[in-house]
């Protein structure tokens, strides 16, 4: 059974971010909130991880999963960034975007994706998200809790719990934080292509 994690949305609860950190260590795999929607996250490199995201998902080897990052200074260390793009991503961040880049190799190859050796990253703006990130103290491999036969992801803790308590190993409930997904931009090419319309907006990428 997944443990339940009912934390204060604007003050988390220090013990109950630690816990979940240290579970993340551990190998756990947790479902938390963004400032978009409920995400799947588990620690970076955890290749047990992945493969029970993708088997909840239902997602295929080409799928780009996320890097979500603290800061521009954790980012930096798992992405190429020349100076244009930098600036681009620095004015919509933090905030609901995922950015498609070239990875460096801090970032484990069988995350990345396969032909392009790319992967998604993103600063979210959203205070319990950023007090695990804090906690854990490097990035959280992520992929948005849409599940297979659902049109939209989930909004509610409390549903989370009780559809995937034998999936996840943890579920943090802060509340509702919306059914929208990141926009998504691929700058892998140099240039801004959107790849998805989502709670971010595009017009400063058109």
């Amino acid at each position: 059974m997944a443990k339940y994690f009912d934390v204060h949305p604007d003050n988390p609860q220090r013990r109950s971010i630690s816990s979940v950190a240290d579970g993340i260590r551990s190998g756990a795999l947790v479902a938390y909130p963004t400032d978009s929607c409920y995400a799947l996250g588990c620690r970076l490199g955890s290749r047990d991880g992945m493969d029970r995201i993708r088997s909840i998902r239902r997602l295929d080897d080409h799928h780009h999963f996320t890097l979500m990052c603290e800061s521009f200074a954790q980012m930096g260390q798992f992405v190429h960034l020349d100076n244009d793009v930098f600036r681009a991503i620095k004015a919509a961040t933090p905030g609901s975007y995922t950015f498609i880049l070239p990875a460096t190799k801090e970032v484990p190859r069988q995350m990345t994706h396969q032909k392009k050796k790319t992967v998604g990253v993103r600063i979210p703006d959203h205070t319990v998200t950023q007090a695990l990130l804090a906690e854990l103290g490097e990035p959280l491999l992520s992929s948005t809790l849409l599940l297979p036969d659902q049109e939209e992801p989930l909004t509610q803790g409390w549903d989370i719990k009780e559809r995937l308590d034998h999936l996840v190993d943890a579920v943090i409930d802060s509340g509702d934080c919306g059914t929208e997904p990141t926009t998504v931009i691929d700058f892998s090419g140099g240039e801004a292509e959107i790849v998805r319309r989502g709670a971010g907006d595009t017009a400063r990428f058109e």
